[in-house]
């Protein structure tokens, strides 16, 4: 079966997610797995029985458990055949890059004006409550 094939369906998908996260018993697969998708617990080891043929699960016994891992020599064959396409969408996310980082340079810069506005009036506002309390000290004198 070609590792597309494999992960083409979105179960196994799912299982290789939850076995990214590390080793887990075929119980705990099963559970998350049939909560979310339906299926039963025969259907959900059929899915681990085809990642562990295709190679890219591996399952170990302990004790009455089993325990799957990823196994990511197939991933690397993957991402070894998406290294041709990833110009298409490198440019694009290094473009996007460089428009959110104009994006946070110009509001830094409208945050740095308003600010510096705000502390000219706040001062001006300042200087001029300074000068009424003056002007109403002298007043008393």
């Amino acid at each position: 079966m070609h590792a597309f094939d494999v992960l083409g369906d979105p179960v196994r998908r799912r299982i290789l997610e939850l076995l990214a996260d590390g080793e887990q018993p075929s119980g705990v697969v099963s559970s998350v797995i049939q909560a979310e998708f339906g299926i039963s617990q025969p259907a959900v080891s059929q899915h681990l029985r085809v990642l562990r043929e295709a190679g890219f699960a591996s399952v170990r016994a302990e004790g009455t458990r089993r325990l799957y891992a990823v196994d990511a020599g197939p991933l690397r064959e993957v991402d070894q055949w998406l290294e041709r396409f990833r110009g298409f969408w490198e440019q694009r996310l290094d473009a996007l890059g460089t428009e959110l980082a104009r994006g946070k340079r110009e509001r830094r810069r409208r945050d740095e004006q308003a600010n510096h506005t705000n502390s000219a009036t706040n001062s001006a506002t300042s200087s001029a409550a300074d000068g009424a309390s003056d002007s109403a000290t002298d007043k008393e004198q």
